[in-house]
């Protein structure tokens, strides 16, 4: 007897779905493109237009539209988060791919020192609130312990994909900060996906030497195998098939992005350091071949997966004084905290000042990383719907402010000649930048006054 093939998605399903996309999609690029009319970067208003399709603004002004559209049905809600995780993946991975892994080699101790103070010193100070926070912040499944150790750990991580996303659109993923950047947000979330898996276990049945030891192998493992056996493999084979068949490339590289994003998956690591991984294998010599592919994912999947975020806040939480309160509190101490430690480790390494400055705003983005950690507490019985709205509201709030922080401090940051180089290769990924450096190189000078230019017609 044959099995009975699965029902395929239903009608009203598919719909829904369909309008979702295009209403998040067209939400996103208008607000991206008002928010860049008054000098912020795309992502802002990306992230801001999942907040006003959400139950915020949209709920609040047409609540059966909003429930139609974005109804609370998981399966509905998975089918939308299932577009939205792909696109961010190949997000990571290509952002991954073009990092300069010799770069980043000689400045390790750079790497080490600022990740390193950046985690601890927010997973001290949240352990701290996690501890004295209100009861009514605490899910109801619980212990004091275990919801601080929760706390420390949404305020150590940072957002991988928001952080590739706004280098990537300020066209800072070439520099030295953004190499570095990326790097120590790497490190940060690596060890906060660790942490969260203890405090996942503390939650549950109960934290275990071998099961933590496990984690660690497996990270180690996952790194290495990376390293030293998959990317000389992929660089023969990438090489090989581009110079025969360029278009071959781009699936060869989406297939080994979400291949890798499967098997960290599968460790209970997390699909996005899985990602990141493929990306360091692929590495920054294909970027002619997979510009299409990168301004793909750049222009529809990575707007349409922060839209997404941005829906699962609701701001109307905040109406109750004590949880707003909390909000400010914990949005305070989130963002000094992680400024403070990546700023003093910079200093430390003996970074100049304002590239220290630059890479505590880019690291303050939390993101989505910490909206997925705020799930998971939700689920685990950790966090309530209050202390839930808190970090999510920190998460967007801290994506929001980083982009405009970081154009103030990198005005200050000198070029060198390695970043020009690096610049040439970044160019064949996005050629945008080639367009923009023309027009750039191109346009006359205007004098800065009237008088100026009276005086130069006058010469």
């Amino acid at each position: 007897m044959h099995p009975t093939p699965a029902a395929l998605i239903g009608e009203h399903a598919m719909l829904v779905l369909l309008l979702q996309v295009v209403f998040l999609l067209a939400a996103a690029v208008l607000l991206g493109k008002l928010a860049n009319r008054i000098g912020l970067p795309n992502i802002v208003g990306e992230l801001v237009a999942g907040v006003v399709l959400g139950p915020s603004i949209l709920g609040a002004a047409a609540p059966a539209v909003q429930e139609w559209l974005f109804p609370a049905v998981p399966t509905q809600q998975n089918l939308l988060d299932a577009i939205g995780q792909i696109g961010i993946l190949l997000l990571v991975g290509l952002s991954a791919a073009q990092l300069d892994l010799t770069f980043v080699r000689r400045r390790a101790k750079i790497v080490a020192g600022v990740s390193g103070f950046a985690f601890v010193i927010p997973l001290a100070l949240g352990i701290g609130i996690g501890f004295l926070a209100p009861s009514a912040l605490i899910g109801g499944d619980s212990s004091p312990v275990v919801f601080a150790l929760f706390t420390g750990t949404v305020l150590s991580v940072s957002a991988i994909p928001v952080i590739a996303k706004t280098l990537t659109e300020m066209r800072l993923l070439h520099r030295n900060v953004g190499q570095l950047t990326l790097a120590s947000g790497t490190v940060d979330d690596a060890l906060g996906w660790l942490l969260l898996s203890v405090t996942g276990a503390m939650a549950t049945v109960g934290a275990r030497a071998g099961n933590i030891a496990i984690t660690v192998l497996s990270l180690v493992g996952v790194i290495l195998v990376a390293l030293l056996v998959l990317r000389p493999l992929a660089r023969k084979a990438l090489t090989a098939v581009g110079a025969r068949e360029p278009n071959a490339v781009i699936a060869i590289v989406v297939a080994l992005v979400l291949g890798y994003a499967a098997i960290t998956q599968a460790l209970h690591l997390e699909a996005i350091l899985g990602a990141f991984f493929a990306g360091l294998v692929i590495g920054n010599r294909h970027g002619r071949p997979l510009a299409p592919l990168f301004t793909v994912v750049n222009v529809v999947f990575a707007p349409l997966f922060l839209a997404t975020a941005g829906l699962r806040v609701d701001l109307r939480v905040l109406g109750d004084p004590a949880v707003a309160l909390s909000a400010v509190v914990v949005l305070i101490v989130a963002v000094a905290a992680k400024f403070v430690g990546a700023y003093l480790g910079a200093m430390l390494v003996r970074l100049p000042r304002w590239e220290a400055v630059a890479l505590g705003a880019g690291l303050n983005a939390r993101g989505a990383v910490e909206i997925v950690i705020a799930m998971t507490g939700l689920r685990l019985g950790v966090l309530n719907t209050a202390s839930y709205t808190v970090v999510v509201f920190v998460a967007v709030v801290t994506s929001v402010m980083a982009p405009p922080l970081l154009r103030v401090s990198m005005r200050k940051v000198d070029h060198d000649t390695e970043e020009d180089k690096r610049a040439e290769l970044a160019a064949e990924w996005d050629p945008s930048m080639l367009t923009e450096r023309a027009l750039a190189d191109s346009t006359p000078d205007i004098p800065a006054t009237e008088e100026q230019g009276s005086k130069e017609r006058r010469t």
